[in-house]
């Protein structure tokens, strides 16, 4: 039995550090080149303070693109457990994408994802070919890790936020003290928003931040940019 305990500890722990080790900064996946269209929030005044870009994280969290995010996550994790289709996912995920940077964005990190996860040998990279959704990537690979949706959720959502105020720190919006303040509230939210996207499904995909998705295309044509989205 103490064998037993032990070995599922030790197969608990390889999957948490493989976690840490993908949604690293350090993971070569490009996403600070990114800032999924807050570079124009602060362009156009939208997000100029903490205060303003607490709001904006909210907005993305709880009714934009990181929620979409997350719910194909945890589908990806589902079907990979379960054998279903993949494919079908990916597609789904390139047409939701609201603008032509923001498909970039996603698959080219999804992209460098897969092949970066190759370092850890598995069949599930066979069912990731060309261009895959950033966050069904995680989703699927975490899956065959034995890494939970639970787990999975909470580790990228906190990656997201945590890379959109390490861009807003770059932009000037925010000190590295604001933003340490805002990592550390968002747990919160973060934690709250997790069981209710375990649970969620296709059905439960859309978006209420239009601002934000209009922003993102706008970044287009922006005429002075850091970054690529």
């Amino acid at each position: 039995m103490a064998e037993t305990a032990s070995s599922s500890r030790s197969g608990d722990q390889r999957a948490l550090l493989r976690l840490m080790a993908w949604l690293s900064p350090a993971f070569p996946v490009g996403g600070f080149a990114y800032s999924g269209g807050l570079e124009s929030a602060v362009a156009e005044r939208h997000v100029r303070d903490a205060a303003s870009l607490s709001g904006w994280l909210a907005l993305l969290l709880e009714q934009g693109g990181l929620r979409n995010d997350a719910i194909l996550l945890r589908e990806a994790h589902l079907r990979q457990n379960e054998g279903g289709d993949l494919g079908e996912l990916v597609e789904l995920a390139a047409a939701l994408a609201g603008s032509a940077e923001r498909h970039a964005e996603i698959t080219r990190q999804g992209e460098a994802f897969v092949t970066a996860a190759a370092g850890w040998p598995h069949p599930v990279l066979g069912r990731l070919p060309g261009p895959v959704a950033y966050s069904i990537a995680v989703g699927a690979i975490a899956a065959a890790h034995g890494v939970t949706a639970g787990d999975a959720l909470a580790a990228f959502l906190h990656a997201q936020v945590s890379g959109l105020v390490s861009a807003a720190i770059r932009l000037g919006v925010i000190g590295q003290s604001h933003g340490v303040a805002l990592i550390a509230e968002f747990e919160a939210r973060i934690l709250a928003a997790v069981p209710a996207l375990e649970q969620a499904g296709l059905d439960d995909l859309g978006s209420a931040a239009i601002g934000a998705e209009t922003l993102s295309m706008r970044h287009e044509t922006q005429y002075s940019r850091l970054f690529q989205s």
